[in-house]
Protein backbone atom coordinates (compact mmCIF):
# COMPACT_ATOMS: atom_id res chain seq x y z
CA UNK A 1 0.00 0.00 0.00
CA UNK A 2 1.01 3.29 -0.36
CA UNK A 3 1.88 5.76 2.34
CA UNK A 4 -0.14 9.28 2.48
CA UNK A 5 -0.35 11.99 4.31
CA UNK A 6 -3.80 12.74 5.32
CA UNK A 7 -5.42 9.38 5.07
CA UNK A 8 -4.23 6.04 6.66
CA UNK A 9 -4.93 2.62 4.60
CA UNK A 10 -4.78 -0.58 5.69
CA UNK A 11 -5.67 -4.50 4.28
CA UNK A 12 -7.23 -6.79 6.82
CA UNK A 13 -8.16 -10.13 4.98
CA UNK A 14 -10.61 -8.97 2.22
CA UNK A 15 -11.06 -6.04 3.66
CA UNK A 16 -9.22 -2.37 2.49
CA UNK A 17 -9.63 0.32 5.08
CA UNK A 18 -9.50 3.98 4.18
CA UNK A 19 -9.52 6.51 7.20
CA UNK A 20 -9.28 10.26 6.96
CA UNK A 21 -6.67 11.36 9.32
CA UNK A 22 -6.80 14.90 9.56
CA UNK A 23 -8.29 15.26 13.06
CA UNK A 24 -6.75 18.54 13.52
CA UNK A 25 -8.99 19.69 10.54
CA UNK A 26 -12.14 17.85 11.74
CA UNK A 27 -10.81 15.47 8.36
CA UNK A 28 -11.80 18.70 6.07
CA UNK A 29 -11.45 17.82 2.99
CA UNK A 30 -8.55 19.86 1.24
CA UNK A 31 -7.69 19.42 -2.73
CA UNK A 32 -4.52 17.41 -1.05
CA UNK A 33 -6.82 15.33 1.11
CA UNK A 34 -9.49 14.67 -1.66
CA UNK A 35 -6.38 13.53 -4.05
CA UNK A 36 -5.63 10.77 -1.30
CA UNK A 37 -8.79 9.65 -1.11
CA UNK A 38 -9.22 9.31 -4.86
CA UNK A 39 -5.98 7.89 -5.19
CA UNK A 40 -6.59 5.08 -2.24
CA UNK A 41 -9.74 4.30 -4.20
CA UNK A 42 -8.74 3.83 -7.16
CA UNK A 43 -5.92 1.27 -6.14
CA UNK A 44 -8.41 -0.38 -3.76
CA UNK A 45 -10.75 -1.09 -6.42
CA UNK A 46 -7.57 -2.38 -8.44
CA UNK A 47 -7.46 -5.37 -5.82
CA UNK A 48 -8.88 -8.55 -5.19
CA UNK A 49 -10.73 -7.21 -2.00
CA UNK A 50 -14.49 -7.67 -1.51
CA UNK A 51 -15.04 -4.54 0.37
CA UNK A 52 -13.99 -1.14 1.69
CA UNK A 53 -14.91 0.81 4.40
CA UNK A 54 -14.55 4.26 4.63
CA UNK A 55 -13.64 5.75 8.32
CA UNK A 56 -12.89 8.92 10.17
CA UNK A 57 -10.10 9.46 13.03
CA UNK A 58 -10.80 11.82 15.85
CA UNK A 59 -14.05 13.04 17.24
CA UNK A 60 -15.85 13.91 13.44
CA UNK A 61 -16.03 11.86 10.87
CA UNK A 62 -15.50 14.52 8.13
CA UNK A 63 -16.52 18.51 8.35
CA UNK A 64 -16.57 18.80 4.54
CA UNK A 65 -14.76 21.26 2.23
CA UNK A 66 -11.77 22.90 3.98
CA UNK A 67 -13.02 26.58 3.67
CA UNK A 68 -9.15 27.64 4.29
CA UNK A 69 -8.74 25.73 0.68
CA UNK A 70 -11.51 27.31 -0.98
CA UNK A 71 -10.92 30.82 -0.01
CA UNK A 72 -7.39 30.66 -1.86
CA UNK A 73 -9.32 29.61 -4.54
CA UNK A 74 -10.75 31.45 -7.86
CA UNK A 75 -13.58 30.38 -9.78
CA UNK A 76 -11.66 28.20 -11.94
CA UNK A 77 -9.73 26.51 -8.71
CA UNK A 78 -12.91 25.65 -7.04
CA UNK A 79 -14.46 24.22 -9.67
CA UNK A 80 -11.33 22.50 -9.92
CA UNK A 81 -11.56 20.88 -6.63
CA UNK A 82 -15.69 20.73 -7.15
CA UNK A 83 -14.37 18.39 -10.20
CA UNK A 84 -12.10 16.13 -8.00
CA UNK A 85 -14.59 16.11 -5.22
CA UNK A 86 -17.32 14.51 -7.81
CA UNK A 87 -14.65 12.52 -9.40
CA UNK A 88 -14.27 10.92 -5.76
CA UNK A 89 -17.49 10.36 -5.22
CA UNK A 90 -18.03 8.43 -8.47
CA UNK A 91 -14.75 6.63 -7.96
CA UNK A 92 -16.78 5.26 -4.41
CA UNK A 93 -19.45 3.93 -6.56
CA UNK A 94 -17.67 2.66 -9.50
CA UNK A 95 -15.18 0.73 -8.02
CA UNK A 96 -15.90 -2.87 -7.60
CA UNK A 97 -16.26 -3.54 -4.13
CA UNK A 98 -18.73 -2.99 -1.44
CA UNK A 99 -17.82 0.82 0.02
CA UNK A 100 -19.20 0.89 3.84
CA UNK A 101 -19.12 4.22 5.48
CA UNK A 102 -18.68 3.81 9.19
CA UNK A 103 -19.58 7.50 10.68
CA UNK A 104 -19.07 8.23 13.93
CA UNK A 105 -19.70 12.19 15.22
CA UNK A 106 -20.71 14.91 12.78
CA UNK A 107 -20.31 14.12 8.66
CA UNK A 108 -21.85 18.14 7.44
CA UNK A 109 -21.57 19.22 4.21
CA UNK A 110 -19.32 16.96 1.97
CA UNK A 111 -18.65 15.00 5.11
CA UNK A 112 -22.66 14.03 4.37
CA UNK A 113 -22.21 13.49 0.20
CA UNK A 114 -19.25 10.75 1.05
CA UNK A 115 -21.67 8.77 3.26
CA UNK A 116 -24.61 9.29 0.57
CA UNK A 117 -22.40 8.18 -1.95
CA UNK A 118 -21.38 5.29 -0.40
CA UNK A 119 -23.05 1.48 -1.31
CA UNK A 120 -24.11 1.18 2.27
CA UNK A 121 -23.38 3.58 5.91
CA UNK A 122 -23.07 2.74 9.88
CA UNK A 123 -23.66 5.00 12.28
CA UNK A 124 -22.78 5.26 15.58
CA UNK A 125 -25.51 6.80 17.80
CA UNK A 126 -23.49 10.07 18.34
CA UNK A 127 -23.24 10.45 14.67
CA UNK A 128 -25.31 14.02 12.83
CA UNK A 129 -25.89 14.55 9.58
CA UNK A 130 -25.93 18.63 8.15
CA UNK A 131 -25.75 20.06 4.68
CA UNK A 132 -25.09 23.38 6.61
CA UNK A 133 -24.93 25.49 3.78
CA UNK A 134 -28.73 26.55 4.27
CA UNK A 135 -28.28 28.45 7.07
CA UNK A 136 -24.70 30.27 5.87
CA UNK A 137 -23.48 31.95 2.96
CA UNK A 138 -22.53 29.12 0.66
CA UNK A 139 -25.25 26.18 -0.40
CA UNK A 140 -24.30 22.60 -0.41
CA UNK A 141 -25.24 22.14 -4.39
CA UNK A 142 -23.20 19.39 -4.99
CA UNK A 143 -23.54 17.31 -1.48
CA UNK A 144 -27.27 17.55 -2.42
CA UNK A 145 -26.96 15.71 -5.08
CA UNK A 146 -26.33 11.77 -3.69
CA UNK A 147 -28.42 12.90 -0.27
CA UNK A 148 -31.12 13.64 -2.55
CA UNK A 149 -30.80 10.13 -3.64
CA UNK A 150 -31.10 8.72 -0.39
CA UNK A 151 -33.53 10.24 1.40
CA UNK A 152 -36.00 12.05 -0.98
CA UNK A 153 -36.98 15.68 -1.91
CA UNK A 154 -39.11 16.57 1.12
CA UNK A 155 -36.28 15.62 3.54
CA UNK A 156 -33.57 16.93 1.17
CA UNK A 157 -35.51 20.32 1.24
CA UNK A 158 -35.75 20.40 5.32
CA UNK A 159 -32.35 19.40 5.38
CA UNK A 160 -30.65 21.89 3.07
CA UNK A 161 -32.41 24.32 3.83
CA UNK A 162 -32.55 24.75 7.46
CA UNK A 163 -28.80 23.32 7.49
CA UNK A 164 -30.36 21.47 10.81
CA UNK A 165 -28.14 18.27 12.32
CA UNK A 166 -30.49 15.71 12.43
CA UNK A 167 -29.21 12.70 14.62
CA UNK A 168 -28.48 9.34 13.85
CA UNK A 169 -32.11 7.92 14.43
CA UNK A 170 -33.57 10.47 12.22
CA UNK A 171 -31.18 9.63 8.81
CA UNK A 172 -31.84 5.75 9.67
CA UNK A 173 -35.96 6.54 9.18
CA UNK A 174 -34.92 8.52 6.60
CA UNK A 175 -32.69 6.25 4.86
CA UNK A 176 -29.36 8.43 4.92
CA UNK A 177 -27.73 5.11 6.58
CA UNK A 178 -28.54 1.29 6.65
CA UNK A 179 -27.65 0.65 10.50
CA UNK A 180 -27.65 2.76 14.03
CA UNK A 181 -25.56 0.95 16.33
CA UNK A 182 -23.95 2.51 20.07
CA UNK A 183 -20.72 3.65 19.62
CA UNK A 184 -18.30 0.70 21.03
CA UNK A 185 -20.56 -1.33 18.52
CA UNK A 186 -19.88 0.13 15.93
CA UNK A 187 -16.82 -2.05 14.06
CA UNK A 188 -18.67 -4.62 15.08
CA UNK A 189 -21.59 -3.71 13.34
CA UNK A 190 -19.55 -2.46 9.95
CA UNK A 191 -17.81 -5.71 9.81
CA UNK A 192 -21.10 -7.69 10.19
CA UNK A 193 -22.62 -5.71 7.39
CA UNK A 194 -19.96 -6.16 4.91
CA UNK A 195 -19.53 -9.77 5.87
CA UNK A 196 -23.80 -9.88 4.43
CA UNK A 197 -22.92 -7.95 1.39
CA UNK A 198 -20.18 -9.38 0.17
CA UNK A 199 -20.87 -12.84 0.26
CA UNK A 200 -21.46 -14.41 -3.15
CA UNK A 201 -19.59 -14.23 -6.61
CA UNK A 202 -17.13 -11.31 -6.30
CA UNK A 203 -17.68 -11.00 -10.10
CA UNK A 204 -21.43 -11.13 -9.97
CA UNK A 205 -21.12 -8.53 -7.04
CA UNK A 206 -19.08 -5.93 -9.24
CA UNK A 207 -21.32 -6.45 -11.98
CA UNK A 208 -25.21 -6.10 -9.92
CA UNK A 209 -23.52 -2.87 -8.16
CA UNK A 210 -22.33 -1.43 -11.55
CA UNK A 211 -25.71 -2.13 -13.07
CA UNK A 212 -27.58 -0.76 -9.80
CA UNK A 213 -25.35 2.72 -10.19
CA UNK A 214 -26.40 2.45 -13.75
CA UNK A 215 -29.57 2.22 -13.37
CA UNK A 216 -30.22 4.45 -10.61
CA UNK A 217 -27.34 7.36 -11.79
CA UNK A 218 -28.57 8.60 -15.05
CA UNK A 219 -30.55 11.62 -13.69
CA UNK A 220 -27.44 12.17 -11.68
CA UNK A 221 -24.81 12.84 -14.19
CA UNK A 222 -26.75 15.73 -15.32
CA UNK A 223 -27.33 16.60 -11.87
CA UNK A 224 -23.65 16.99 -10.52
CA UNK A 225 -22.85 18.72 -14.32
CA UNK A 226 -25.42 21.28 -13.18
CA UNK A 227 -24.79 21.36 -8.75
CA UNK A 228 -20.88 21.37 -10.03
CA UNK A 229 -21.40 24.77 -12.00
CA UNK A 230 -23.08 26.09 -9.72
CA UNK A 231 -21.80 25.90 -6.44
CA UNK A 232 -18.25 26.52 -8.34
CA UNK A 233 -20.12 29.80 -9.18
CA UNK A 234 -21.59 30.74 -5.81
CA UNK A 235 -18.49 30.28 -4.24
CA UNK A 236 -17.63 33.80 -5.70
CA UNK A 237 -20.77 35.73 -4.23
CA UNK A 238 -20.52 38.00 -1.33
CA UNK A 239 -22.21 35.74 1.01
CA UNK A 240 -19.88 32.69 -0.02
CA UNK A 241 -16.37 34.80 0.91
CA UNK A 242 -18.42 36.50 4.02
CA UNK A 243 -18.75 33.20 5.54
CA UNK A 244 -15.51 31.63 4.78
CA UNK A 245 -13.61 34.74 6.22
CA UNK A 246 -15.77 34.95 9.59
CA UNK A 247 -15.12 31.26 9.79
CA UNK A 248 -11.47 31.39 9.42
CA UNK A 249 -11.09 34.55 11.27
CA UNK A 250 -13.23 32.48 13.81
CA UNK A 251 -15.55 35.70 14.21
CA UNK A 252 -19.94 35.57 13.77
CA UNK A 253 -20.23 36.28 10.17
CA UNK A 254 -21.72 39.13 9.08
CA UNK A 255 -23.51 38.71 6.10
CA UNK A 256 -23.82 40.93 2.98
CA UNK A 257 -27.81 39.72 2.39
Amino acid sequence: MVEYEHILVKRDGDTVTITMNRAARRNSLSADHLAELLAAFREAGETDATGIVLAGAGPVFSAGHDFGDVAARDLMGVRELLRLCTDLMGTMQSVPQVVVARVHGLATAAGCQLVASCDLAVAAESAGFALPGGKAGWFCHTPAVPVARSIGRKRLMELALTGDVIDAATALDWGMVNRVVPDDSLDDAVASLLERATRGSRASKALGKQTLYAQLDRPEADAYALALEVMASASQLAGAREGRASFLEKRSPVWPD
